[in-house]
């Protein structure tokens, strides 16, 4: 058969590197973003509490009732205003929840914008669509941070069908404040242009904020804005593949009606995890302090290495690294597995603006990110003399 036939996205680099590491002997992975935690023992006794009561015929479409009730209370605690319990549809996992974000407001021929660099299921799901999908690259600054140019955003927007924001960012830490928020939400506004914030790493930030800024701080129920979320990060519950999504108010049946044709609901001894584990608050800030422990070892490795450039990120749990002069990403990558034991993403993986940066998960138990951080250090000095 002709797979031209079929329709094509481009395959990730980040796979690449791991099917590499998974062939070579003794290397650490640090390229997937994935903690090395289990989930909480409070999500997996009440999934096999579940299992052993019998729940595991077809689930209400829009997620069960404890689970939507438990996430409109914890979201109405964590942000400034109230999120309704009617808002909240269940999907499987949060790329599913993009997925079909992007299938109710995205048509073919719309014009997408997305930032970069960025994690590429985002605008491949958009190219699925048929969307055209522009790029407004963060401007790197001179202390390894990032910044959003929101006069060029503003320009960009006009025309566009929608924006896809992804705050606190993957791979970059890129954490949006609520000023910036705001003047996103104007934008999108003016432009009469859908806002989907994908916030799968609220939670992750080390400025002893609980939360980042969200837009549901903001947002007016009925706005054009879907906010995107998930249980993998915050409650490293990556295989359960168990997320949500806040639809503005009037809208619930064209997204049930969505989910419908796409996975027809959740699992419900999965989502009775997902119960226990937004009530578990402990967790959180336990996983929290995990990876600022791992961020912390992260930067005392990278300190004082000659042509590496990296300032500890706001939020999520990625060291991003640029490396001077550095033109293949991918090959550098492949040259840290094969030859220093260690997987990083290379990251021309997230686009052409992360050309020239690697990018370390850190949220691992500080034996592995030691001994793997260690290899990173030796092979970079190896491979580009730093």
């Amino acid at each position: 058969m002709d797979v031209m036939d079929l329709t094509l996205i481009p395959g990730s680099r980040i796979v690449e590197v791991a099917r590499l590491a998974f062939a070579t002997p003794d290397v650490d992975f640090l390229c997937f973003g994935e903690s090395d935690q289990p989930s909480p023992d409070s999500a997996r006794q009440s999934a096999v509490q579940a299992l052993a009561d019998g729940e595991t015929r077809y689930p209400d479409v829009r997620g069960l009732p404890a689970l939507r009730a438990a996430l409109a209370t914890y979201l109405s605690r964590l942000h400034a205003r109230p999120v309704a319990e009617g808002r909240i549809q269940v999907t499987a996992s949060g790329m599913a929840g993009l997925s079909i974000a992007m299938a109710a407001v995205i048509r073919a021929g719309d014009r997408v914008v997305v930032h970069g660099p960025i994690w590429p299921n985002i605008p491949n799901a958009a190219h699925l669509r048929g969307a055209a999908v522009e790029q407004i690259d963060l401007d790197p600054q001179p202390d390894g941070g990032f910044r959003l140019d929101l006069d060029r955003l503003d320009s960009l927007l006009a025309g566009a069908r929608a924006f896809i924001l992804n705050s606190p960012g993957n791979p970059t830490g890129w954490t949006a404040e609520e000023p910036e928020l705001r003047a996103i939400r104007e934008i999108c506004h003016r432009h009469g242009a859908w806002l989907i914030s994908d916030e799968v790493y609220s939670r992750l930030v080390y400025d002893g904020r609980q939360a980042a800024p969200s837009v549901l701080d903001i947002a007016e129920p009925g706005d054009r804005i879907i906010v995107c979320n998930s249980f993998s990060k915050t409650w490293m519950m990556t295989g359960w593949r168990l997320g949500w999504l806040v639809v503005p108010d009037g809208t619930q049946e064209a997204f049930i009606n969505i989910v419908e044709v796409s996975h027809s609901g959740v699992a419900p001894f999965v989502q009775q995890g997902g119960v226990a584990a937004v009530q578990d608050t402990r967790a959180v800030d336990e996983f929290r302090a995990y990876c600022a422990a791992g961020r912390s070892l992260a930067g005392e490795a990278l300190a004082g290495l000659n042509g590496v450039r990296y300032r500890p990120p706001l939020g999520a749990f990625y060291a991003f690294l640029a490396v001077e002069g550095l033109r293949d990403s991918l090959d550098l990558a492949k040259k840290l597995v094969t030859r220093h034991g260690v997987a990083v993403a290379p990251g021309v993986a997230f686009g052409s603006a992360g050309e020239g940066w690697l990018r370390v998960c850190f949220a691992q138990s500080a034996p592995l990110l030691e001994r793997a951080m260690h290899r990173l250090r030796d092979g970079l000095r190896a491979e580009i003399g730093s």
